[in-house]
């Protein structure tokens, strides 16, 4: 059993479970109805994805330096009571199952998922490599 860390909207891979979606917003232009079937996301977790002005300010990181500060601040607002159960819930569930965690950046180290891997792994969660 593991959590693998995908970009929504690619092709599942086979046996992946569940996919959760970090996103702030849906998929535009794709009825819900048809989220999990085009391979965005089953449910939806906006609260382990970055506030509007976060995510701006991570897209806009044109260096190491600011990247940093991207990743101190959404570290920092992923610290709230809520964010940390459900990242523990994630970390613990990655052991009896196959999940899927994602967002749409193309690149992951550019990306807020990127993070969220860091903290499950700092559970414990089995993270599949890929």
């Amino acid at each position: 059993m593991a959590l693998r860390i995908v970009r929504l909207g690619t092709p599942r891979a086979p046996g992946e479970g569940l996919r959760l979606g970090t996103v702030r917003r849906p998929p535009r232009g794709v009825p819900k109805a048809e989220f999990a079937s085009r391979d965005y996301y089953d449910l939806w977790l906006p609260l382990l994805s970055p506030s509007p002005e976060l995510m701006r300010d991570g897209q806009a990181a044109a260096d190491a330096k600011a990247w940093a500060d991207f990743t101190r601040r959404f570290k920092r607002q992923l610290a709230t009571p809520e964010a940390s159960q459900l990242l523990d819930l994630l970390a613990a569930m990655s052991m009896r199952t196959n999940l899927a965690l994602g967002c749409y950046c193309e690149d992951e180290a550019r990306c807020h998922r990127s993070v969220l891997r860091a903290l499950l792994v700092e559970r414990g969660a089995a993270i599949e490599a890929g």
